[in-house]
């Protein structure tokens, strides 16, 4: 198949295509006209680096996803390097959620105790608010 369709079935465009080839990540075989063609295998590589963009991972942490495929296996994970990656990722974004809810609390701390004070300079009721901050 030719960039067009590859890009149609798989749901990105023939610039995301020529960009991952760019990246090492797709190889196109060139026809006798210079087309480049796509075969079923290159569709599992585009719909395997999609799906991982889509959980969150950048483009480079789908490389080793696209060695495990390339190198025969069945699912893109089924290497320890791709293992590597979820491991390293997942240890990121409970990093930052971590840090998200710290945040959290230092706000509702800081929202608590103005709400416990009068407020009246500027004849704005913040006593409404408390209830949209509780949940």
């Amino acid at each position: 198949m030719r960039i067009g369709e590859l890009a149609r079935r798989a749901g990105t465009t023939p610039r995301a295509l020529r960009f991952y080839e760019s990246q090492g990540l797709l190889d196109a075989r060139r026809s006798a006209n210079g087309y480049r063609e796509y075969d079923e295998a290159d569709y599992r590589l585009v719909d395997e680096i999609l799906t991982l963009q889509a959980v969150g991972l950048s483009l480079d942490d789908t490389k080793p996803f696209v060695e495990c495929l390339r190198a025969g296996h069945e699912t893109g994970d089924a290497c320890a390097n791709s293992i590597e990656v979820y491991q390293r990722k997942l240890a990121e974004v409970e990093a930052c959620m971590a840090q998200l809810d710290a945040v959290r609390a230092g706000l509702q701390d800081k929202l608590t105790r103005a709400l416990a004070r009068p407020h009246s300079c500027c004849g704005a009721d913040y006593a409404d608010t408390n209830e949209t901050t509780e949940a």
